[in-house]
C-alpha cells in the first residue's frame, strides 16, 4: 500500500511518499513560497538524488500539482501512476473536542474542521486547501486527517479546564487542547518498543523541543497532561514563542505600547522566546555559539530554556505519581546532548542519571542514562509522517477505508 502524506502550512506543503508493505519512503520534499515570490519544489528520491523545480506557485493547489507531477515524472519520480497512490493522509492541527483518533474525511468530517478554524486560524484553513486539492486532483482517492490534539484528548478535566468561568469554556471552547500529539504518540510507543517493554503499564514524559517545544505525561499509553495549552503559545521557552506568561503582561503591555490584540499577539509568538531575550536568534545552535563567545544574554536564554523543560519533567513526575520513561525528540532534543544534559542536571532525586559518553549521540534510538538509573532515558527521532502514513494504512486496509 502507498500513502502520500501532506502536510500544508500557510506559505508551504510537505509531503512524503511511503510503500507501506516495505516500510520505505518513496519520495519526499516540500513546496516552499506558495502564493510568494521565489516558490520552489525540491523533491528527494529514495536514493538521495535532489531536484529543486521553481515555478510560479501561486496556491495550495498549484503546488500539489507540481508535487505529483513530479512523483510520477520519468525522470525524478518514483510511481508510475497516480493510480498506485491507495490513499492520503494529512496532518490536520486541530480537532478540537470532536476528534480523539484519526478518521477518514467526508463531507461531514471537512464540516468539523472547518468549525475549528476559529481556534486555529493560521493553521486548520491550509490544512483544508490540501484535503480539498487532492479531492479535485485525485477524487477518488480516500483521505485521512490526523489531528495534532488528538492523543491529548484523554486529558483529565483538571488538567485542560483553565481557572476563568466555566461559562466561557462551555461558550467558546477555552481549554487546554495540547499540540504535537502525533509526535508525542509516536516516540513514546517507540521508545518502549526499543527497550522491550509495554505501552500500557508505563509512566513516559516526552519532551518534543526545537524551535516549537511542549512536554506530554503519559500514563499507560495515554495523554494525561501537556504543556501546550488553547494555543501552541502556552508551556516551555520556545524559539520565538514567549511560553508561560502571567496574562497581565499582555493587557499592561498592550496599554504601554499602545499596541492592539494582533500586534501583541504577533510579539509574543514571532518575537519572543530564545530570540527576544537574547537578541541573537531563534537558534539553539546560533545561541550555543554566541553563548561560547561570552554573549551573557544568549547564555540566560539557553538558561531558561533548559529551566523551564526541567520544571515541567519535575511536575509531570508528581502527576504520573512517578516516572518510568524519559524521552528526548525534536530538533534539539535529538541533536544536542549539552541541552539534554543541562536539563537532567539535579534530576538525580528522580531517577534520571544521564551517562556523558552515551549523551554524545545524535538523531538515531538510544538509550543515554547510566545502566543503574532508575529512570531510562532515551533519545527518539520523531517520524509524524509515519506516524500519519501508519494511521491512514490502518484505516484503509485492503483499500476499503473504514471509520475508527
Amino acid at each position: 500500500m502507498k500513502i502520500l502524506v501532506l502536510n500544508c502550512g500557510s506559505s508551504s506543503v510537505k509531503y512524503k511518499l511511503f510503500d507501506m508493505d516495505k516500510k520505505q519512503v518513496l519520495g519526499q520534499g516540500g513546496v516552499e513560497k506558495v502564493a510568494m515570490k521565489g516558490s520552489f519544489l525540491k523533491h528527494t528520491a529514495a536514493d538521495g538524488r535532489q531536484v529543486i523545480l521553481e515555478g510560479e506557485i501561486l496556491e495550495h493547489q498549484i503546488a500539489i500539482e507540481y508535487i505529483l507531477g513530479v512523483l510520477v515524472s520519468k525522470k525524478y519520480g518514483c510511481i508510475k501512476s497516480l493510480n498506485e497512490i491507495d490513499a492520503v493522509g494529512h496532518r490536520v492541527v486541530h480537532g478540537g473536542e470532536k476528534f480523539k483518533s484519526s478518521v477518514l474525511i467526508d463531507e461531514s468530517i471537512m464540516k468539523e474542521i472547518e468549525a475549528c478554524i476559529e481556534i486555529a486560524p493560521l493553521h486548520n484553513p491550509p490544512n483544508l486547501k490540501g484535503i480539498q486539492a487532492i479531492e479535485n486532483l485525485i477524487p477518488n482517492v480516500p483521505q485521512v486527517a490526523v489531528f495534532d490534539t488528538a492523543f491529548h484528548q484523554s486529558m483529565p478535566e483538571r488538567a485542560y479546564i483553565y481557572g476563568i468561568p466555566y461559562s466561557l469554556y462551555k461558550k467558546y471552547g477555552i481549554r487546554r487542547y495540547g499540540f504535537h500529539g502525533t509526535s508525542h504518540r509516536y516516540v513514546s510507543s517507540r521508545g518502549c518498543d526499543f527497550l522491550g517493554v509495554d505501552y500500557k503499564k508505563q509512566r513516559i514524559i516526552t519532551c518534543h523541543i526545537g524551535n516549537g517545544g511542549s512536554v506530554t505525561a503519559i500514563k499507560n499509553g495515554q495523554s494525561i497532561d501537556t504543556s501546550m495549552g488553547f494555543t501552541p503559545l502556552e508551556g516551555l521557552l520556545m524559539g520565538t514563542r514567549c511560553g508561560d506568561l502571567d496574562p497581565t503582561v499582555i493587557t499592561f503591555l498592550m496599554d504601554k505600547e499602545g499596541i492592539g490584540t494582533a500586534s501583541a499577539t504577533t510579539l509574543l509568538n514571532k518575537y519572543s522566546g530564545v530570540l527576544g531575550v537574547s537578541g541573537v536568534s531563534s537558534d539553539m545552535r546560533d545561541l550555543d555559539a554566541a553563548a561560547k563567545s561570552g554573549d551573557a544574554r544568549a547564555q540566560l536564554a539557553i538558561e531558561i530554556y533548559a529551566y523551564r523543560i526541567k520544571k515541567y519533567i519535575g511536575s509531570y513526575a508528581a502527576a504520573l505519581g512517578g516516572l518510568d520513561i524519559l524521552i528526548f525528540t525534536g530538533g534539539v532534543g535529538e541533536n544536542q546532548g549539552s541541552m539534554r544534559a543541562k536539563v537532567c542536571e539535579e534530576l538525580e532525586f528522580l531517577g534520571i542519571e544521564i551517562d556523558p559518553e552515551r549523551n554524545q549521540t545524535k538523531a538515531q534510538d538510544a538509550l543515554i542514562s547510566k545502566d543503574d538509573g532508575k529512570v531510562k532515558v532515551l533519545v527518539i527521532p520523531t517520524d509524524e509522517e509515519f506516524m500519519i502514513a501508519s494511521d491512514t494504512s490502518e484505516l484503509c486496509i485492503g483499500g476499503k477505508c473504514t471509520i475508527k
